[in-house]
């Protein structure tokens, strides 16, 4: 356990994709205090030397003339089958249609390119959602209305995406799909619960890995309770607040 980390002990987490010596989760070297893909660690701790910020000349208030409102991230996080994805396409079109810019960041399709070198051990996982927070936040500052699909199953890498949006002065808004195990497990639409309960996958989370449930996030849908049509409109009226 890392300071500071409240993540439980138990279950042992991220036994997914095989090691070599000298080599992470992914495959690809490491080098000393780095994480498993050969990149910063769970903290994100920089280490570019010599760089500096450079300021912009546009305000975010001018962007946001352009884009239809204020840039912010909406964090959708549950269960794989929880129906995350679902919500967050049928938000997105909805707010193109009221004329907001908004871009949907899908885990599955972010593994796809930028975040392709990544496994699912726990510092994988991390630095998956280190990296897509920081997407988020530099979409966010353009205006734009961020909608993030993750299972992000740990709270500490949750809060430190929200602190990276806080310390830039952005909205965060973390919504809880709230869809039982049980039911994610029925509808398994990617056939990985069947796996891991046959003993084909390790480190699936729900099963023999972790999910750590927002305790005070903006919004909980309850996908069982709702329709899709009344989870988006729910979050459309977080999202207007």
């Amino acid at each position: 356990m890392r300071p500071g980390d409240s993540r439980p002990p138990e279950p042992p987490r991220g036994a997914d994709l095989p090691t070599a010596p000298g080599k992470g989760s992914a495959g690809l070297p490491t080098a000393p205090g780095e994480g498993s893909a050969g990149v910063p660690g769970a903290a994100g701790e920089r280490r570019s030397a010599n760089v500096t910020w450079h300021a912009h000349a546009v305000t975010r208030a001018e962007r946001a003339g352009v884009t239809g409102g204020e840039g912010m991230t909406v964090w959708m996080t549950g269960l794989s089958g929880s129906g995350k994805s679902t919500i967050a396409v049928a938000v997105e079109a909805a707010l193109i249609a009221r004329g907001r810019h908004a871009y949907l960041l899908d885990g599955d399709n972010l593994r796809h390119g930028l975040n392709g070198n990544l496994g699912f051990s726990a510092e994988d996982r991390a630095e998956n959602v280190r990296r897509v927070g920081e997407v988020a936040k530099l979409f966010a500052d353009a205006g734009t209305v961020v909608l993030v699909s993750l299972v992000s199953p740990y709270a500490a890498d949750r809060d430190r995406a929200r602190a990276a949006h806080a310390d830039a002065g952005l909205r965060f808004l973390e919504v809880f799909v709230n869809t039982p195990l049980e039911e994610c497990e029925r509808r398994d639409p990617k056939g990985l619960y069947a796996k891991a309960r046959a003993g084909e996958l390790k480190g699936m989370t729900g099963i023999d890995d972790p999910y750590e449930a927002p305790e005070r996030p903006e919004l909980e849908l309850r996908p069982l309770d709702q329709s899709v049509e009344d989870s988006v409109a729910a979050v459309l009226s977080a999202i207007e607040a």
